[in-house]
């Protein structure tokens, strides 16, 4: 998906001081960058599935069985919820250095409150929080720009929508090379002995 001044719009605060609603910042040199409250929404929409998805149900999670679309139409069994959960764990786990992801740890997946983590990781509230706005700026950028498949928007990535199948392509290229018409039958050729 092409990331476009519309989207930031939609996700942007409408009580931002920065963007004041537009979604946008300028930047020095007018480089035009996301506003950190588009950031911020996409992260708290990720966390939000994230946390959805790791509820336990009362059976077993099963496989769900997904189409492909393209010119073979495979169908192939998949967990995606377990796949969202992967995903969002290591992109996380890559994203962030050792002690902001500590607070991500203690703070979004554990569930303890600022006083606890605070205690826990030796820091005082207000380090806390601007560490909190820092992880949740720096995922959300993250959930947005990984490729090929990023995390969000949360619909194409759970239903598979605009994925292009490796296996489609690599037919359709080696359809495009081989030329059109019946081809001529060659018999096998003996090979020379060596001497």
């Amino acid at each position: 998906m092409i990331w476009s001044p519309s989207h930031d719009m939609l996700l942007a605060s409408h009580n931002c001081t920065r963007c004041h609603g537009a979604g946008r910042i300028s930047r020095r040199r007018g480089k035009i960058v996301s506003c950190s409250c588009v950031l911020r929404n996409i992260f708290r929409a990720c966390l939000s599935r994230f946390r959805q998805c790791s509820q336990v149900e009362s059976d077993v999670r099963g496989v769900t069985l997904e189409r492909t679309s393209g010119q073979l139409r495979r169908n192939f069994y998949g967990r995606r919820k377990e796949e969202y959960l992967a995903d969002f764990y290591l992109i996380a786990r890559r994203t962030l250095d050792e002690t902001e992801f500590d607070v991500f740890k203690f703070h979004f997946l554990l569930g303890a409150d600022w006083k606890l983590c605070c205690r826990r990781l030796d820091m005082d509230r207000g380090n806390f929080f601007h560490a909190i706005y820092r992880i949740q700026q720096a995922l959300g950028r993250a959930f947005r720009d990984i490729e090929p498949y990023p995390l969000f928007p949360l619909d194409d990535y759970f239903n598979n929508a605009g994925r292009l199948n490796i296996e489609d392509l690599r037919v359709t290229i080696e359809a495009e090379d081989e030329p059109q018409g019946p081809r001529p039958l060659v018999p096998p050729l003996r090979r020379k002995k060596a001497a």
